[in-house]
């Protein structure tokens, strides 16, 4: 039986670490907030929002909220996103995306200053990323894997890991991230010929594919530990992962579980990182 990599664990512990950092900054008469963006009434979106701002509560950390009409136009957005970058009581920003059809995603994503942007929004925070310097901040759901493998003592150095997914989202970040960790990556997609083979060798696997149960037994073998980032609704309207847990568990070594995984860490990576951006500022 495989070892559950719970995500209600690791959020504890970064929840004990945004604590004390919060508590550090009020000493200093500083309230780290987050300046939330949203364009339209988008179901995902408020559900989102709404964990966000009592995961914000419950550590201390504001929370300012834009909500704008869905036929907004690019320069009314544009404005929001220059003031809250003027706003220095503002530490980190959350636009979420995709927006309506009628605006200029990267545009938009672009204009906001690098320093707040607290989920890999920009084209400056990717840079960071790839150079491994403190420009922005890495996406919060990557950022939020490998907190899991910390958190477990998941040690990466001269492990072949396997990322299933080559999304600027989750999949190519990630690679970065595990390579930054001293792993060998492989990045698997949908032009990946005899994936299962390739997945197979792996030690580490991180599938971020979007499709459900894309990957069971055939594609693992004993001793890995596998991130399932998926989040996807099955026949009975379930949640369920990229990773057939049913058939990927007896298999190996240790597993994330969907829902409890990658999910429940990510949130408060995201409220980490607008703590992180107010003491980069600060301290």
């Amino acid at each position: 039986m495989a070892k559950q990599l719970l995500g209600k664990e690791v959020t504890a512990a970064l929840n004990e670490k945004i604590k004390a950092n919060v508590a550090a900054l009020q000493e200093k008469g500083i309230t780290p907030t987050l300046g939330i963006i949203r364009v339209g009434e988008n179901g995902s979106d408020i559900s989102y929002e709404r964990g966000a701002t009592k995961r914000c509560e419950t550590l201390g950390v504001a929370c300012e909220k834009t909500v704008l009409p869905e036929d907004v136009t690019q320069e009314e957005l544009l404005a929001v996103i220059d003031k809250v970058n003027k706003d220095d009581k503002i530490h980190g920003v959350l636009l979420f995306r995709p927006l309506p059809k009628h605006l200029n995603q990267s545009v938009i994503e672009n204009a906001l200053d690098p320093s707040k942007d607290v989920d890999c929004m920009t084209d400056g925070s990717m840079s960071g990323v790839f150079t491994g310097k403190k420009i922005g901040f890495p996406p919060c759901t990557p950022q939020a894997c490998m907190e899991i493998l910390d958190f477990y003592g998941i040690d990466c150095t001269g492990k072949k890991a396997v990322v299933v997914g080559r999304s600027l989202v989750v999949g190519k970040p990630a690679a970065m991230m595990l390579i930054q960790k001293n792993a060998t990556v492989t990045v698997c997609h949908t032009r990946t010929k005899d994936m299962p083979s390739v997945v197979k060798e792996a030690e580490i696997v991180i599938v971020a594919a979007g499709r459900a149960g894309i990957v069971d037994d055939t594609y693992l073998s004993a001793g890995q530990t596998v991130i399932d980032v998926g989040i996807n609704v099955n026949a009975e309207g379930k949640l369920c992962g990229d990773v057939d847990y049913a058939k990927a568990e007896p298999v190996v070594d240790a597993i994330t579980p969907v829902p409890g995984g990658v999910g429940s860490v990510t949130t408060s990576v995201l409220v980490g990182h607008v703590v992180e951006a107010a003491m980069r500022k600060y301290m």
